[in-house]
C-alpha cells in the first residue's frame, strides 16, 4: 500500500508540474461547487468541490484537477485530490488519492489508451488500494431481505492491465489479467447495522481471497465516442479463468458474461433512446460472495444500495432516454446537460433452473447530466425501488 501511495502521489506531482508547464499555453477556470449528496450505503456528504478545467487554445479540455473536502455522516472529514489529464484519441490518464478520518482510504492510478500505435491495438492499466467501510451485505440469493442487512469494511488491492488488437476499426479481441487481494472482512462504519462477519459467518470470502483471473474479450463497437457517444451499438463477450490462492478453499473458478448497448437517436440528436441488456454467469464452488454477480448501485437497479442482490448468475436489462435541454458555456468551455428517465429490472439466481419472474425486481427513476464532449460526463441519479430511493453521482454514464 505504501508504494502505491507513492506511487499516486509522484503522479499526482507529475500531473501537477506538467500542467504548471502548459499553462502559460492554456486558459485556467475555476468552478467551485457545494459537494452534497446523500446514497443509501454510503450515508450523507457535506462540503465543497473546486474543479479547475485547463483548456488548450483550441477550446479543448486537457486538464480537470478537483481538490474536494466533505465530511460524511459515517466516515468523518474527507479529504480527496482529482487529477484527469486527456490527449487526443481517446487516451486519459486518472489519479485519486483519498483520505478519511474514519477507516477509508482509496489510491487509484490508471491509464487507458485506445489508439495505441496508430489505433492498431488498445492498452489500459490500473493499479488500486482502498479500504471502504460502507459496504452491505444482505446475504446470497434474489430473495434476500431488507432486515438482513449488515455492514462491513473491504480492504483490498486491484492490479489490471489490457491488451486489445483491432481486427477492423469496430472490431477487438483482448487480453486481460487482473489480480485482486481482499484483506478477511472487518468491522464497517456503519454502526447501525450488525457486522457481516457476525450474521454470515460461513459466506465464502469472509476471510478474504486472492484471485488471479485471466480473460480473453470480445468487442464490436460502433457508438461515435468512447465517453460520451451519441449513437451506434456496442457488444462485449468475455470468458474468464479465475484462481483463488486462498487456503483452504476451492482454487478454480470461470466466468462469462455477454453486454449489449444499443443507442438510437433522433434527427438533432436532442433526443437518444440507449438500450442495454446484460448476462452473467459464473461457474464454480466456493466463489468469494464479491466475486459473483450483483446488482443494485449507479450501474443497475439504480432504487437500491450497492451489491443489493448477490448470486453466481444475473440477468439484466435497462432503458434510458437521454434528452438534451440547455446548451451553454461553463468556466471556459461548452457544455451540455440532459434530463433522462430511466427503468432498469434484472435478477440474481444460482441456477439458470431457478429463473423466475417474480424475482425480477424493478427501478424506475430520472438522471441528471452536465457533459464537456468529448472527455467528461458527470451525472446524477435518482432511481425508485419498493426500499424506497436511492441517489448515485458519477464521472460517466451509467452505460
Amino acid at each position: 500500500m505504501r508504494s502505491l501511495a507513492l506511487g499516486v502521489a509522484l503522479l499526482l506531482l507529475w500531473g501537477l508540474c506538467s500542467i504548471a508547464l502548459t499553462c502559460a499555453h492554456a486558459e485556467v477556470k475555476f468552478f467551485p461547487i457545494p459537494a452534497i449528496s446523500t446514497s443509501k450505503n454510503d450515508g450523507s456528504d457535506f462540503g465543497l468541490i473546486v474543479p479547475a478545467l485547463f483548456t488548450g487554445p483550441d477550446g479543448d479540455l486537457k486538464y480537470l484537477v478537483a481538490p474536494m473536502v466533505v465530511h460524511n455522516s459515517f466516515v468523518g472529514a474527507r479529504g480527496t485530490v482529482n487529477l484527469f489529464r486527456y490527449e487526443p484519441g481517446g487516451k486519459e490518464l486518472r489519479g485519486i488519492a483519498s483520505w478519511s478520518e474514519r477507516i477509508e482510504r482509496k489510491f487509484l492510478l490508471s491509464y487507458v489508451d485506445p489508439g495505441f500505435s496508430n489505433g492498431r491495438y488498445s492498452i489500459g492499466f490500473s493499479a488500486m488500494h482502498f479500504k471502504n467501510a460502507t459496504m452491505r451485505f444482505f446475504g446470497l440469493g434474489p430473495t434476500t431481505a431488507k432486515g438482513d442487512q449488515t455492514n462491513y469494511t473491504a480492504s483490498e488491492t486491484r492490479l489490471n492491465w489490457k491488451f486489445g488488437i483491432y481486427a477492423n476499426e469496430v472490431t477487438q479481441i483482448a487480453v486481460s489479467q487482473r489480480l485482486r487481494h481482499m484483506q478477511p472482512i472487518q468491522q464497517g462504519a456503519a454502526d447501525l447495522f450488525p457486522f457481516s462477519g457476525s450474521l454470515f459467518p460461513d459466506a465464502p470470502g469472509m476471510e478474504g481471497a486472492t484471485i488471479l483471473g485471466q480473460r480473453i474479450s470480445f468487442h464490436y463497437d460502433t457508438r461515435n465516442n468512447l465517453v460520451t457517444p451519441t449513437d451506434g451499438m456496442a457488444v462485449t463477450a468475455y470468458a474468464e479463468l479465475n484462481y483463488n490462492f486462498k487456503p483452504g478453499a476451492e482454487p478454480l473458478y470461470s466466468r462469462y458474461g455477454i453486454e449489449v448497448k444499443k443507442m438510437f437517436a433522433s434527427e438533432s440528436k436532442r433526443a437518444i433512446l440507449v438500450v442495454r441488456g446484460e448476462l452473467q454467469a459464473t461457474l464454480g464452488t466456493d466463489v468469494p460472495f464479491y466475486e459473483q454477480s450483483s446488482l443494485g448501485g449507479q450501474n443497475n437497479l439504480r432504487g437500491f444500495g450497492v451489491d443489493r442482490y448477490i448470486d453466481k448468475q444475473l440477468v439484466a436489462f435497462s432503458i434510458e432516454e437521454r434528452i438534451h435541454i440547455l446548451r451553454t458555456r461553463l468556466a471556459g468551455v461548452m457544455a451540455d446537460f440532459e434530463i433522462a428517465p430511466f427503468l432498469d429490472t434484472g435478477q440474481v439466481f444460482n441456477s439458470f433452473r431457478n429463473v423466475s419472474f417474480k424475482d425480477y425486481r424493478i427501478t424506475p427513476g430520472i438522471g441528471f447530466r452536465g457533459i464537456i464532449r468529448p472527455n467528461v460526463v458527470g451525472r446524477i441519479d435518482y432511481g425508485f425501488s419498493k426500499e424506497g430511493g436511492a441517489i448515485f453521482a458519477g464521472l460517466d454514464f451509467p452505460y
